[in-house]
């Protein structure tokens, strides 16, 4: 239940290797065994991309790839982080200053962001010290969460070292809140459903309030991640704070357009919430009001009837302070088509007809088509990898997370599953040196997975 608190679970860790390993790992570069282990999962989002910061809800499953930390609370007042692989270097830090560098995402970063979440939840003064070593199977910059997983396996961290207690929607609010201290403005899908997963479901998170729904998808179809082996960081590049913004700024020219007051509006979804109006109709008023041309900031301070000054200190936020264009109607077109698509998606799936899995790989079609020509957030190799996905026998295929790179993922019949495999991996993965080096952890099968929880050792 979303109410409930993470789970704790007994294990021994005999029957546990991956657990055993790390234990083995952390007593050599501590000198003491771990108390215990969090873990927090990656995410595939099967539709409804870029609209969780609209307010619309999305379609998410958790997948097996992990961060697990191993930890041990001392009684010094410094965190310790290690991580298993020899790229990401060691950090300790005072738990009385956590100072988290926006111009610099690295990975520790992510991690002080869960911890200073909780900390500021509680409004903790003393912290416990604590030594962690983390080990991470989710490929970073993918497209598959590894940074929001890490975010909430931290805040899970930190609330069980301090012997604090939340439920799943409480530590995914805060967690959403806290990534934001490395400048990503999320919407909150990613840290939702790497605590609310259950096994063998998908779900439909929706917002204000946090709740999510199980989603049961077609028993004749696997769903495979696929990655196109370009890396992109949220935090380090600017597209996505951009995306973030054109589409508050055409929250705002829509609710002026429309006599609403546009001053406290944020979102699309709010525009759509106070016209009273369906998601189809949204998409005319969009049509009506704005045009395809960019807009430029003189002309968005003349439709709103403020300065330039004002728009920058009261509207633009401080990484979007230079762009000097924005594109309105095609953000708003895409967020209220997509938006219908994800609700089409769990409608689909709930009345489970014969048609179903031709229905749900169109729609994950359209969906792709969307956030390449309208979102503008594909790119060359993403979109070669779709296209070669459907050539493979996949019935749908789009790309998948905040996009620029990252994976996709496509819905294929169960039983062509293993020629689909063979197929894009001779396709894609094998014609080029550096993806065949990756191809192992680039391409595979997913099922739904469960949420976060503790290890304890029995």
């Amino acid at each position: 239940m979303a109410s409930d608190a993470p789970a704790s679970l007994p294990v021994q860790l005999a029957e546990q290797p991956r657990l055993l390993k790390l234990k083995k790992i952390f007593i050599s570069k501590f000198g003491s065994a771990p108390k215990f282990y969090a873990c927090a999962p990656g995410r595939v989002n099967l539709i409804g991309e870029h609209i969780d910061y609209c307010g619309y809800a999305v379609l998410p499953m958790a997948i097996e790839q992990d961060i697990l930390i191993a930890v041990e609370p001392v009684n010094t007042q410094v965190v310790q982080l290690a991580n298993t692989n020899p790229l990401y270097s060691d950090f300790s830090t005072s738990v009385k200053n956590i100072h988290i560098n926006k111009t610099k995402p690295v990975w520790h970063n992510y991690f002080l962001c869960g911890l200073k979440g909780v900390q500021e939840h509680f409004g903790l003064n003393s912290l416990t010290g604590m030594n962690c070593l983390l080990d991470g199977t989710i490929p970073p910059s993918s497209g598959l969460s590894s940074s929001s997983a890490l975010v909430c396996c931290a805040g899970l961290v930190m609330l069980t070292a301090n012997g604090k207690t939340l439920s799943k929607v409480e530590l995914a609010e805060i967690c959403t809140k806290s990534e934001r201290y490395i400048g990503t403005e999320g919407g909150g899908m990613d840290q939702s459903i790497s605590f609310l997963a259950e096994e063998g479901t998908a779900k439909l998170i929706e917002f204000s309030p946090l709740r999510a729904t199980d989603v049961r998808l077609p028993s004749g179809a696997a769903f495979v991640i696929a990655n196109s082996c370009v890396e992109m960081n949220k935090a380090a590049t600017s597209h996505y704070n951009i995306r973030v913004m054109e589409c508050r700024l055409a929250t705002k020219l829509l609710s002026k357009s429309k006599g609403l007051e546009w001053k406290k509006m944020l979102k699309l979804q709010d525009v759509q919430a106070k016209l009273g109006v369906s998601l189809k109709e949204m998409l005319t008023i969009v049509e009506e009001v704005f045009h395809p041309e960019p807009y430029s900031v003189e002309e968005i301070c003349t439709c709103l009837g403020i300065s330039l000054e004002e728009l920058r200190t009261q509207i633009l936020s401080q990484n979007t302070q230079d762009v000097t264009t924005f594109k309105l109607y095609q953000r708003a077109k895409h967020v209220y088509s997509e938006a219908g698509r994800v609700l089409e998606f769990k409608k689909i799936c709930s009345e489970a007809s014969a048609s179903a899995i031709q229905l749900l790989g169109e729609l994950m079609n359209q969906s792709h088509i969307s956030c390449r020509d309208m979102y503008e957030c594909s790119c060359p190799e993403l979109d070669q990898l779709v296209d070669i996905c459907l050539q493979s026998g996949a019935i749908g295929s789009r790309l998948t997370g905040a996009g620029w790179g990252g994976c996709t993922v496509s819905m294929v019949p169960s039983d062509k599953l293993s020629i689909f495999l063979t197929n894009v991996k001779e396709a894609y993965y094998k014609r080029n040196d550096q993806r065949l080096a990756l191809e192992k952890n680039s391409l595979f099968a997913t099922k739904p997975g469960g949420g976060a929880l503790v290890f304890l050792e029995a």
